[in-house]
């Protein structure tokens, strides 16, 4: 195969990121995009045409699109709530024949909770079909420097790191779905921890070992709602999404932290740190990491560009994001990355990927990968809920829904203590 054909199915945020990466992927062309909603689809249809990575046709039937020859693979990018019914249409297709998709690509997270991860495991291994896994922060040019030089130089020379912190924050997503913690199946440490898990654990993983070599041996964590339950910012929520979303009924969390002890492949205990946040003041959103070693560090930090733009109060700029992803202000000095596509991942991690399905070879991030990152998350969860240290044992997590995901969660349970 000299060109993969790719269409997307789902036309939101992740999708536009993705196709804005493109421009950078060889050998591969976009030629679909499924949504219901036609016009989004649309949309980004004509935005890919005008970066000239395709000029895919827009479907809203999506085995009308599973059918199509024009479609070698497929990324899964729709919200959350509608992965397993896709991945089921698709394993249908497949199986009948109607289908000639070689690979399958999915957004983080792969799913809800450790029921429905294991139920597109189970649907992906039934059929003849890679499966790559989007972690778009492990393809980070910087995190993929960072751990390369650290590993070549630092964990050569003395020992392996024994501490990796990462974190996203931001002041809250854009669209209601994300909010509504019944559908969505969480709040933020859902949303967002499994970028920070996956990412902690990529740079404590040794390089010349199997991923599976680290090994996570117990989990520590906390949720809270810091901001969207208080006034006036529930209100600001209420009317923002037109009653969808109403904090002072059900909550989800707008902050997470969560610790993991890993015995590494040497028998050494090592740490990740993870905390994300949708109750995050600053400039826009911020993605951090840090790694520590016996006589090394490393520090990323996405808000210290190499570019800042600064306007006086007398410039008065409509609501943007041009800067950067989540931009809250348009005035003083501000963090401008110009490609964050390319920053953020997500143009080497689809570059990858096609290498991976054009060459017939499983890729490094798979879905096995999405599942651990989903168990870590219920036992996050189950942790916080306990409020204590847990050891990591996936089977107590078959079955378990977090009570935020139930619409039975209450804040002011973080203050009380077993």
């Amino acid at each position: 195969m000299d060109k993969l054909k790719v269409g997307f199915i789902g036309s939101g945020f992740a999708t536009r990121f993705h196709i804005l990466g493109w421009v950078g992927v060889r050998n591969a062309e976009i030629t679909a995009i499924y949504n219901i909603r036609e016009r989004s689809a649309r949309e980004l249809a004509s935005l890919a045409e005008s970066l000239g990575v395709g000029k895919p046709k827009v479907y809203t039937d999506i085995f009308e699109m599973l059918s199509s020859k024009s479609v070698d693979a497929v990324w899964i990018a729709n919200p959350n709530f509608a992965r397993l019914d896709v991945v089921k249409s698709i394993v249908e297709e497949v199986k009948q024949g109607k289908s000639d998709l070689i690979g399958v690509c999915c957004e983080k997270p792969l799913a809800r909770n450790m029921d429905e991860a294991e139920a597109l495991i189970k649907l992906i291994e039934d059929v003849d079909l890679l499966h790559g896994y989007l972690e778009n922060q492990v393809f980070m040019p910087s995190v993929v420097k960072g751990k390369d030089i650290l590993w070549k130089y630092g964990a050569k020379y003395t020992k392996r790191p024994y501490l990796a912190r990462a974190a996203e924050e931001h002041g809250g997503p854009h669209s209601s779905w994300f909010w509504n913690a019944r559908l969505s199946g969480g709040g933020v440490m859902l949303d967002m921890m499994c970028h920070s898990l996956e990412a902690a654990r990529f740079l404590l993983s040794n390089p010349e070992e199997s991923k599976s070599s680290l090994k996570p041996k117990t989990v520590y964590a906390e949720i809270a709602s810091l901001k969207w339950t208080q006034e006036p910012y529930n209100s600001m929520l209420r009317s923002r999404f037109k009653g969808e979303v109403d904090y002072s009924k059900e909550p989800a969390e707008d902050y997470a932290l969560a610790v993991v002890t890993y015995e590494a492949e040497d028998g050494s205990l090592i740490i990740s740190e993870t905390r994300t946040s949708w109750s995050f003041t600053g400039p826009a959103l911020r993605l951090s990491f840090e790694v520590l070693g016996p006589e090394y560090s490393m520090t990323i930090n996405t808000l210290q560009p190499e570019l800042f733009t600064f306007f006086s109060r007398n410039v008065k700029i409509p609501p943007t994001e041009e800067f950067v992803e989540k931009q809250v202000a348009e005035q003083g000095l501000i963090p401008t990355i110009p490609n964050e596509a390319f920053t953020y991942g997500y143009m080497d991690e689809d570059r990858y990927m096609v290498d991976c399905f054009i060459n017939g070879r499983k890729p490094r991030e798979d879905w096995t990968d999405g599942l651990l990152i989903v168990q870590l998350m219920m036992a996050c969860y189950m942790s916080a809920e306990q409020g204590k240290k847990l050891k990591f044992n996936p089977e107590v997590l078959r079955g378990f829904i977090p009570a935020v995901a139930k619409g039975l969660w209450k804040p002011k349970t973080i203050a009380e203590a077993p």
